[in-house]
């Protein structure tokens, strides 16, 4: 399995924006699609974007799109989260997740990061 770290959670005022990076080690990052999710206090966890293999292709859910950028540099075995426009409604614990297939499924994503808070204040 493929370890992820993910950071640069942390407090924004609605509106502003916020870079989240998930670093992977282990395995050859480049066979991994990526995915980002969250969860927030009370809900499940929630699909928010993913890309694939290359980074040619991506993938974002309906409450995201437009906001959110998923990106990777496969050089430097890194994923990102660039996240515009952020609303309070967009407060939760994100993770970055590792899968061998493009999706949107948690269940596809077999390596998890372990969680960097995000909110945001009205």
């Amino acid at each position: 399995q493929v370890q992820l770290v993910d950071t640069g959670g942390g407090l924004v005022q609605a509106g502003g924006s916020l870079r989240l990076s998930c670093a992977a080690s282990g395995r050859t990052f480049s066979d991994y699609a990526m995915g980002w999710f969250r969860q927030a206090p009370g809900k499940e966890r929630e699909f928010v974007a993913t890309i694939t293999r290359s980074g040619s292709t991506t993938y974002y859910a309906d409450s995201v799109k437009g906001r959110f950028t998923i990106s990777r540099d496969n050089a430097k075995n890194t994923a990102y989260l660039q996240m515009n426009s952020l609303k309070p409604e967009d407060t939760a614990v994100y993770y970055c997740a590792a899968g061998l297939v493009f999706s949107k499924r948690p269940a596809d994503f077999g390596s998890w990061g372990q969680g960097t808070q995000v909110t945001v204040s009205p």
